[in-house]
């Protein structure tokens, strides 16, 4: 199936997922989102938590939701692999608990899609083999399908029915590899209810934003005249130069009436859609989330981090052949969090290495801050470029209360990272552009309502703060989820220690678990 099945569970619920690995490259699964608490065996990426599912082999994942309704996604994470292997979780409220909003006459899952017309796996190989940034998807998709504005699909496009003046809860999933997008159904307003599986204050709109990894929840009330409308979804690129799949995907919001179909406009009332690089409209957007009610954000911080994201470039190793530096004036693409590369493991998981005390597979030294402070979005200067490699994780106490401040760099070309953190979810305190000054801006911090989030938008030359309590033992991966950032080293791990007893400490590892 693509996209792969559809999750439907409720809050509260202990999930036993058998994942059997039937084709030829080794696979993961990540339920993305979900909190996995002391079941960080149970979170998928691979070589951080769990060795690949060989090719025909299998391992049951088994994990509980613990206070979490809404939307949230499922994906492979290895390799490009979650390019065609991916689908939707839905967390409904328990069975005798409603949603804070009245409830929808009926709901649709839109998983917005990234498609190639080649083997994802062979884009990425090429580019870690030439060493300049892979090549643009050729289409984006709506539940599989790329829609009529294609001159291959129109027949097969995603048609969504309503009813008139009944409302729909539309759960929108960003599962797109290396893309923002913006979002919009013609003629419709869009209320927005809830994003990464949190409830948010309602607010109304014409188009959201969402970065790879990010779901959000919208109710539309079908208050047109019947017809055939768009819903569509086009590329929002923050990066200045950088290319892009320049495309539009569609499904088509359709009228079940009397007059409809037969009577309706056999050509579906089309969409308007920001500009690619609206930066304005994808920020008046973040920075409308709120949280429905005073959020428990930490406000005393033990732990506080500063972590620059973004580009770097390596210089052409000495005996490499030019056509392995392909990057820009012969260099190869990288990418680093405080000018460390992450390099994964491949003997061990860096789960397995810390429960089990493996040495020589990560050292806990990745720095709290930049090793040199710069004009972080400004002109870099080119001594800066290149960073380290390494397989570094930042330790933390149990029940640490804990602030991050992601800082986006100018390093090669500014642009928007989506910032996943896995087992956890973390609340928004602010966000904005330019260095982040910490007299200035933290007078600016929402502690009373931001939103909770698990991926958060560091905006383009820009910043992002965000707080959590490191109540759930492991190793956690924080990552962009721009694969190909990913691929190029942009991500670290945190290590939070298991805190007294039996409920503060990770689980054992299953008997299954699969080994490298």
């Amino acid at each position: 199936m693509y996209p792969g099945p559809t999750l439907e569970v409720n809050n509260g619920d202990s999930l036993v997922i058998n994942v059997v690995n039937r084709a030829r490259y080794n696979v993961t699964i990540h339920w993305h989102g979900i909190r996995q608490m002391r079941t960080g065996w149970a979170d998928g990426p691979e070589f951080v938590t769990q060795c690949p599912i060989r090719p025909g082999g299998s391992y049951t994942y088994r994990f509980t939701i613990e206070g979490q309704e809404g939307t949230l996604w499922w994906h492979a994470h290895s390799s490009w692999l979650r390019a065609t292997v991916y689908g939707a979780l839905i967390i409904y409220p328990k069975q005798d608990s409603s949603y804070p909003f009245p409830k929808p006459n009926r709901q649709t899952p839109l998983l917005l899609g990234e498609w190639w017309d080649a083997n994802p796996i062979d884009v990425v190989r090429e580019a870690t083999r030439t060493g300049a940034s892979p090549n643009v998807s050729d289409a984006f998709t709506i539940n599989g399908q790329p829609g009529d504005l294609y001159n291959c699909s129109a027949k097969d496009t995603v048609i969504v029915p309503v009813d008139s003046g009944e409302t729909n809860l539309l759960r929108v999933i960003n599962a797109a590899l290396n893309q923002q997008l913006f979002f919009t159904v013609a003629n419709h307003k869009l209320t927005v209810v809830g994003a990464d599986a949190s409830y948010l204050k309602p607010f109304t709109t014409s188009v959201i934003m969402l970065g790879p990894g990010q779901t959000t929840d919208v109710l539309i009330t079908a208050d047109q005249p019947p017809s055939r409308y768009h819903i569509a979804a086009r590329a929002y690129a923050s990066a200045q130069g950088a290319p892009f799949d320049n495309t539009t995907t569609t499904a088509v919001l359709e009228y079940k009436t009397a007059l409809c179909p037969a009577k309706c406009a056999t050509k579906p009332v089309p969409a308007a859609l920001p500009a690619f690089n609206d930066t304005a409209t994808a920020t008046a957007f973040t920075t409308s989330l709120r949280s429905p009610k005073k959020a428990e954000v930490p406000a005393d911080i033990d732990e506080s981090l500063f972590i620059t994201v973004g580009l770097g470039l390596n210089k052409c190793p000495k005996g490499v052949r030019k056509s392995n530096c392909q990057g820009p004036n012969g260099t190869r693409f990288t990418a680093s969090m405080n000018n460390v590369s992450f390099v994964l493991p491949s003997n061990f998981s860096l789960l397995q290495a810390h429960q089990q005390r493996i040495p020589g597979v990560f050292t806990a030294d990745f720095p709290a801050k930049p090793p040199v402070k710069f004009d972080y979005t400004g002109n870099v200067s080119r001594a800066l470029w290149q960073p380290i490699r390494g397989t570094k994780v930042h330790k933390l106490k149990y029940g640490a209360r804990v602030q991050v401040v992601l800082q986006g760099t100018s390093i090669f070309v500014t642009e928007n990272h989506p910032i996943h953190l896995h087992g956890y979810d973390f609340y928004i305190v602010a966000e904005g552009f330019g260095n982040f000054n910490p007299k200035a801006d933290s007078k600016k911090f929402n502690l009373i309502d931001p939103p909770m989030r698990n991926t958060a938008s560091v905006p383009v030359g820009g910043w992002t703060v965000i707080r959590f309590v490191a109540d759930n033992p492991g190793v956690w991966l924080m990552h962009c989820h721009l694969d190909v950032h990913i691929t190029w080293g942009l991500a670290m791990a945190f290590l939070v220690e298991n805190g007294v007893g039996e409920l503060q400490s990770l689980q054992p590892p299953p008997s299954d678990l699969p080994l490298c």
